[in-house]
């Protein structure tokens, strides 16, 4: 309504401002500024560069032929759904599969690489939605594996371990008290789908690349939320696959109204939507009716609609609010995803995105930047709705906050070869910014004036509506450590990134150990 957008217009105008201080204290200042700004309130710098390809358009992209075959015999069906290499130890991880901050990282080394398929079997057969929707097991296998395979291997954070983690977190998050009994089961189908499917076929490069170098994809979509609309195409798309149809037995109406919320949340993961679904959320915040049972009272579908989307995009979000070993190692590959595309456009001789440069990155500063104007307004916001459900959440992000705040080089401004920083973890590929409290920096203000929008226009979406709550001083200096819970190295190297990105379907954390020395950059 008027009122949310007036609310994001102002949080877009506070964020801004507060940007605007924070890009005038320092070189990295101005990097976290803009990376915010980019990123999460859609001020983006033109270029232009190619990349050809020919496909008919009406064709859907990075569909590739099955490997493997689609006739599991549905009494062969391992415990896990895979054949796990290490299935007690597998058994040990997903014993905890309702609990927030599970290691989704060794629930990946010992499924053989299959988080995805695993954590989506454990959690449908928790929640029993295997017979609730008739999914016969071995087509919900053999489409779960298909999926996991159009994930990329070797992009470092984007991939089917990041997807496994929304999967889990979301599942954590349908299941707080303040939304007992809420969501209906087609809902919850919808919602764990969505959150399986939400970066499928990644390329590890953001949208404002892809915009950039003219790829067919932005083609294709009109530059309009590009990976998003292309991970939905993909998503629902591999249903058509032999034995893959795992909604075979749901009614027209169901598949229908299914395919509608799936398509709402996975379109509001694009980060740039980040300040207008803050503000909305927000609003429903002020306006909260409960039940006498103490639930959320959300009866009409903008109100659970909403819920559910912001709800997927605090589990895209959640690197920061979990223990600092996971967040470190989120972190860590993001760094290697954003430094990789930063070394594309140095070849294409594009300007390089923030966070980017491998050269000139400020990792810690980021991720401090990132809490303090994107993770803690949104999960502060959730807090307030479903409180106190996620009150241990917060003081997580919290100390993770204060965690990375505590290992920004002392020196002035860094540079290359300067004090090491470390990395930052953001979710989407824009989401690398993280503004340090005390330096500032300074980004260009595009305003694209939608409904007179201002100054906060220019941030990222994801920025606009943490700025509220920036502006009154609540969320700065909050400490937000949960995503740096585990020690980094100081900084990546350069070298050490190269190594990353050769073999980032390796373990990434097993790097973890090097100390690697590249400022990132916040353009991205």
């Amino acid at each position: 309504g008027p009122r949310s957008c007036r609310g994001e217009h102002n949080f877009k105008r506070m964020l801004n401002r507060e940007l605007t201080q924070l890009s005038e204290t320092s070189r990295s200042g101005n990097q976290v500024s803009e990376f915010i700004s980019s990123t999460f309130l859609g001020n983006f710098p033109q270029l232009c560069v190619e990349e050809k390809k020919k496909r008919p358009m009406s064709q859907i992209s990075g569909v590739k032929r099955p490997t493997h075959s689609p006739s599991l015999a549905p009494t062969a069906i391992p415990r896990f759904g895979v054949n796990a290499t290490q299935e007690g130890l597998l058994a040990k991880e997903l014993e905890d599969i309702n609990r927030w901050g599970i290691d989704i990282f060794k629930v990946s080394e010992h499924s053989g690489n299959r988080p995805l398929t695993v954590t989506m079997y454990t959690v449908f057969q928790e929640r029993d939605l295997l017979k609730s929707f008739k999914i016969p097991v071995d087509t919900f296998i053999t489409f779960m594996m298909t999926l996991e395979d159009h994930y990329h291997a070797d992009v470092a954070y984007h991939n089917n371990i990041h997807a496994a983690d929304v999967v889990q977190s979301t599942h954590v998050l349908l299941s707080t008290p303040a939304l007992e009994a809420v969501f209906s089961d087609l809902e919850i189908l919808a919602a764990l789908f969505a959150s399986a499917i939400h970066d499928v076929d990644h390329p590890g490069v953001s949208n404002q690349f892809l915009i950039n170098t003219n790829s067919e994809l932005a083609l294709m979509y009109n530059d309009a939320s590009v990976l998003e609309n292309h991970h939905l195409a993909v998503g629902f798309k591999l249903l058509q696959e032999d034995n893959c149809d795992i909604f075979q037995n749901l009614s027209k109406k169901q598949r229908h109204s299914l395919r509608k919320l799936v398509i709402d949340m996975v379109l509001a993961t694009d980060m740039s939507k980040h300040m207008n679904l803050l503000a909305d959320l927000k609003t429903m915040v002020e306006t909260k009716k409960v039940t006498s049972l103490g639930v959320l009272l959300l009866d009409n579908y903008s109100d659970r609609i909403q819920v559910l989307q912001n709800m997927v995009h605090c589990a895209d979000l959640s690197n920061p609010t979990k223990p600092l070993e996971l967040y470190r190692q989120w972190t860590d590959r993001i760094m290697v995803e954003f430094f990789t595309q930063g070394d594309r456009e140095r070849n294409k001789g594009m300007e390089i995105s923030p966070m980017c440069d491998k050269h000139n990155a400020s990792i810690e500063k980021t991720q401090v930047g990132f809490i303090d104007y994107i993770v803690h307004p949104l999960w502060e916001t959730w807090a307030d709705l479903v409180h106190p459900d996620a009150q241990e959440i917060l003081d997580t992000l919290e100390d993770n906050r204060e965690w990375y705040q505590s290992m920004i080089p002392r020196s002035p401004s860094p540079n290359p070869e300067g004090p090491e920083e470390r990395g930052v973890t953001g979710e989407a590929s824009g989401l690398c910014t993280g503004a340090p409290s005390t330096d500032k920096f300074q980004f260009e203000l595009t305003l694209e004036e939608e409904e007179g929008e201002s100054e906060t226009e220019s941030l990222p979406e994801e920025m606009r509506g943490n700025k509220e709550s920036q502006a009154s001083g609540t969320d700065s200096g909050r400490g937000l450590d949960a995503r740096s819970a585990q020690p980094l190295p100081k900084t990546i190297t350069a070298d050490a990134t190269r190594t990353f990105s050769a073999h980032c379907d390796k373990d990434v954390a097993a790097e973890s150990g090097t100390d690697t020395r590249s400022d990132v950059r916040l353009d991205t």
